[in-house]
């Protein structure tokens, strides 16, 4: 099979324990937007020899980054101050939330905010919608439209919310499922059901949920999980028989090997313990995290308990689409409690290790021949800070620490989606 295209650059990708570097490397991508081969560029196979050359010079060449927590209605409300977490929700986030009932707001608010993805090098995500089947319509097709990996669903809430933002059990479930019928695994679209969080189901509509997660074949699950100290009290006056917060969902059978929770950044050791056990996965959110107080992330105690964990801007709450900026705040959030986390570490939580957390592994995460080539293109020297930083640097592990500590888009100089370049 003939080359569509080669790419060239400095090819970093991440493996399970170290990373692979060609100072001068190529990625040949086929017509179907897969890659065919990766290597030196001076070793290109004769076959990919005399396909168009995207060159990128020494710029650095990595696996698309992968946001497994974003709220697509929230993605102009960054940065809306608020005393707490439910302060937040309740004066900012449903009003805006309550917009995405119309579908031609909807529609062209994915088109906005898949752009803005792109432009920060994040090539697939889990997003949240609103609580309106449109807008899941919505950004399931703009999404469709860029062969994109997306996964996202309608948001369950039937309570504790303005009445324009609440459905109710019976028509959630109804909607969720077909959702999943129409969309999932139809071409690189995923679905997940998508319970807000407890506060905001009641437990008819987690009853409900669970039984629709448990029928759904390959159905991912995003809610949200001891974010802040007033949710979690709320959380027990609404389910007093539960063990603790966590138990909550457990009753209703929404932990698994598919299910990501939002933050959990104040789980007891049971509770952590229980999440390992089930094979669920815990997002951590840092700049969500420290912009609304709700809390830092014990990174160390969930790793010694073996809870997976996946990286994440959560926008709106988040206050950064970057990735970049996502791992630079990790990083500080984290030495804070005495863990020093290496760059490497932290870019292969961002591409291969959230692939995994979404059960996208196989596609994409990394640079590697049969996975889709989403591909993020990123510049040291984008500004006059990084450049005069890069010149210090002595390694790879150097570079991509100041791309980290003091990159944003800036330094995107392109993205592609399988294959084709969709900013830069």
């Amino acid at each position: 099979m003939s080359a569509a295209s080669v790419i060239t650059g400095q090819v970093v990708s991440f493996t399970d324990t170290g990373v692979t570097h060609h100072e001068r490397g190529a990625v040949a991508v086929g017509g179907d937007g897969r890659i065919l081969w990766v290597g030196e560029a001076t070793t290109v196979p004769q076959a990919y020899a005399k396909a168009p050359v995207l060159d990128h010079g020494q710029k650095l060449v990595l696996p698309g980054f992968i946001d497994p927590h974003i709220h697509f209605p929230q993605n102009r409300m960054l940065a809306a101050a608020a005393k707490d977490l439910l302060d937040w929700l309740s004066r900012y986030t449903f009003p805006e939330e309550s917009r995405y009932g119309d579908r031609g707001h909807a529609d062209a608010a994915a088109d906005v905010f898949l752009s803005r993805l792109f432009s920060h090098g994040t090539t697939s995500a889990l997003a949240f919608c609103s609580v309106h089947k449109v807008c899941a319509e919505s950004l399931f097709e703009a999404a469709a439209r860029r062969n994109m990996a997306l996964v996202t669903g309608k948001t369950m809430m039937d309570r504790n919310a303005i009445p324009a933002v609440q459905d109710d059990p019976e028509s959630a479930a109804r909607d969720t499922e077909d959702l999943h019928h129409r969309f999932h695994g139809k071409g690189r679209l995923r679905h997940a059901v998508s319970p807000r969080f407890a506060i905001t189901s009641t437990e008819a509509q987690l009853k409900l949920a669970g039984e629709v997660l448990q029928s759904l074949d390959g159905a991912l699950m995003q809610t949200h999980l001891s974010e802040s100290a007033g949710e979690i009290a709320f959380v027990k006056t609404l389910f007093p028989k539960a063990k603790d917060y966590t138990d909550v969902y457990d009753h209703f059978r929404l932990l698994g090997p598919t299910s990501l929770f939002a933050h959990g950044i104040h789980l007891s050791a049971r509770e952590a313990q229980r999440l390992a056990e089930s094979g669920s996965t815990v997002v951590h959110c840092p700049t969500s995290n420290t912009f609304l107080g709700s809390g830092l992330m014990p990174m160390t105690f969930l790793r010694e308990r073996r809870v997976g964990l996946g990286l994440a801007t959560d926008i709106g709450g988040g206050t950064s689409y970057s990735l970049l900026a996502t791992m630079a705040e990790t990083y500080k959030v984290q030495m804070l409690q005495g863990l020093k986390l290496s760059a490497v570490e932290l870019f292969r939580m961002a591409t291969r290790e959230n692939a995994g957390r979404l059960h996208l592994q196989n596609d994409i995460g990394s640079l590697e021949a049969g996975k889709y080539a989403d591909i993020v293109v990123l510049d040291p020297e984008a500004t006059a800070v990084l450049s005069a930083r890069h010149m210090l640097s002595a390694s790879l592990e150097d570079v991509l620490f100041a791309l980290m500590m003091l990159g944003d888009d800036r330094a995107v100089s392109a993205t592609y989606v399988a294959g084709k370049k969709v900013h830069g």
